[in-house]
């Protein structure tokens, strides 16, 4: 049984949206269950034999116009269900109940002001005392005539009918983004969707959440031996510990030392697992193997499939030493599966390849354990939390499965490791002695294939780059680079280069995601 298959929920149609995955996560902070499912996909009986609550009808790259590439059963209008249309949704929504969609004479991207037209339990405490509001707007169509019986809520310069809604028949359209930090109390309107107009309970939280994956195992491996992926990293750990909670002694860990881990990292995990957690914990040192297949590769993809398909070889090998066992655990994330294809089935794009998504050849007899699989990052925190990991482990930056061989951009080399692992490891320890280690998603320090002349002690040195990079999220989808003041930057960077020979510069890393990715590989 599913996780959430008992559970009353919001499913969310997506369209595309690079902002779908964070609708789901503003619900499931309300405290309330929801599940995303590609518009390609999703059927009346999934609707109406699986709990749904409400529905949420997603932003999206496509245009109403689109009519081949769009799939909606307008039947979804009469079930009772309350529905909310966001931007491309609103649009979905007002066309199929009698609207029109048009191109805007005016595109509307980024902030806009919003203006109350009517009373709307939707916009229970969004609005301030001017009757306004800022929002993020995203399109170039809009909806220029209403559907029957629909009432405009408020409107922008731009959009007439930004926000719009049938309340008799529970149907809502949105133009904006309330789902995005920009806009301003934008969790007030999906709060008001969730608990006022669905009228929905709180089933969502880390302690309902454990019970229910525990019972999940439970029901999958039945008295089976599983083995798990073990790198230390806050997912890995907490499927072990969910494991051993539902498995016991039937759980065997194996832990690889790739030689691409930071420094001491594979004494910490051995400590931590094999003999404070008691967990039967296989280490295997394959630091030369893995080496040697990366020797003269720089291609991030290929880096990557190489680490993957080793690791699943190490498994193979190892598995086939231990009798009876069936299921391979791993800590596959909801943000893994998005950027490595599209979960969904919709239009949003393959970023890069994760070693732990889709990497597993048809001839491994081993089936598969994700209970992570549909849980963000800060979930499986508060999971661990839960758990009672400790928050060494829990509030550790999320590390990539790769290690670093995708912070080190070229080939790899043991020098170049060396010296990436200790400066690193300073940046680190800076930023846990000086309390910002906590404020920061993911800090790294770099290695970059470029060296530069410098002037050390008046001699002339011809050295390394070291990148560093801290940046601010709240779910790995989208980030931000995080503001140091100067003489913190200038402390790490005159550790890392005094104290490391190969390295004569240090930068910082600028760059937001989207453009960019938080790796660099």
């Amino acid at each position: 049984m599913d996780l959430e298959k008992n559970l009353t929920k919001i499913l969310i149609i997506d369209y595309g949206s690079q902002f779908t995955q964070l609708i789901a996560r503003r619900i499931r902070e309300l405290g309330v269950y929801s599940r995303i499912v590609s518009h390609n996909k999703i059927k009346l009986n999934d609707i109406l034999n699986n709990n749904i609550g409400g529905l949420i009808l997603s932003g999206g790259p496509l245009n109403v116009y689109q009519s081949n590439k769009i799939k909606f059963d307008k039947r979804i209008l009469n079930l009772g269900i309350p529905i909310l249309g966001i931007c491309f949704g609103h649009q979905i929504l007002s066309k199929y109940l009698g609207g029109k969609v048009k191109k805007s004479k005016y595109r509307e991207f980024g902030l806009s002001t919003i203006k109350k037209k009517n009373k709307s339990l939707l916009t229970k405490d969004f609005f301030n005392k001017k009757n306004t509001s800022d929002v993020w707007m995203s399109h170039s169509d809009e909806v220029f005539k209403l559907p029957k019986d629909f009432l405009v809520i408020a409107s922008t310069r731009n959009s007439k009918f930004a926000m719009i809604e049938n309340f008799k028949k529970k149907l809502f359209g949105i133009q904006f983004h309330p789902e995005v930090t920009h806009t301003k109390n934008g969790r007030k309107i999906l709060k008001n969707f969730v608990f006022s107009i669905c009228k929905l309970k709180k089933n969502w939280s880390p302690k309902s959440q454990k019970l229910k994956l525990i019972s999940q195992i439970k029901n999958q491996v039945k008295n089976s031996k599983v083995i798990c992926a073990l790198s230390g990293g806050v997912d890995s750990s907490v499927v072990a510990k969910l494991l051993k909670e539902a498995v016991g002694k039937n759980l065997v860990c194996i832990f690889v030392n790739t030689g691409l881990l930071r420094k001491t990292e594979e004494k910490q995990v051995v400590n931590a697992f094999k003999k404070k957690f008691k967990i039967n914990l296989i280490y295997v040192n394959a630091r030369n193997m893995f080496l040697s297949k990366l020797k003269n590769v720089s291609d991030p993809e290929k880096k990557r499939k190489i680490i993957g398909n080793l690791f699943i070889k190490i498994f193979e090998k190892h598995a086939r030493k231990i009798k009876k066992i069936k299921f391979l655990a791993q800590g596959t994330l909801y943000p893994d599966l998005i950027e490595s294809k599209s979960v969904t089935g919709s239009q949003t794009s393959k970023i890069k390849s994760h070693h732990n998504v889709g990497g597993l050849p048809k001839k491994m007899k081993l089936q598969l354990v994700e209970p992570l699989k549909y849980l963000f990052k800060d979930e499986v925190r508060k999971l661990g939390l839960e758990l009672k990991l400790g928050k060494e482990i829990v509030l550790r930056h999320p590390f990539p499965g790769p290690g670093l061989a995708i912070r080190m951009p070229g080939n790899i080399t043991d020098k170049k490791l060396k010296i990436l692992q200790e400066a690193d490891h300073i940046y680190i320890t800076e930023l846990k002695k000086h309390n910002l280690y906590n404020k920061i998603w993911q800090a790294y320090a770099a290695l970059l294939p470029v060296k530069t002349v410098g002037v050390m002690g008046d001699n002339r040195t011809y050295e390394y780059i070291c990148l560093l990079r801290a940046i601010t999220s709240e779910d790995g989808m989208t980030a931000d680079f995080f503001s140091f003041n100067k003489k913190f930057m200038q402390l790490v960077s005159n550790k890392i280069i005094n104290n490391i020979r190969g390295i004569n510069r240090v930068v910082y890393d600028v760059t937001s995601k989207p453009p960019s990715t938080i790796e660099l590989e």
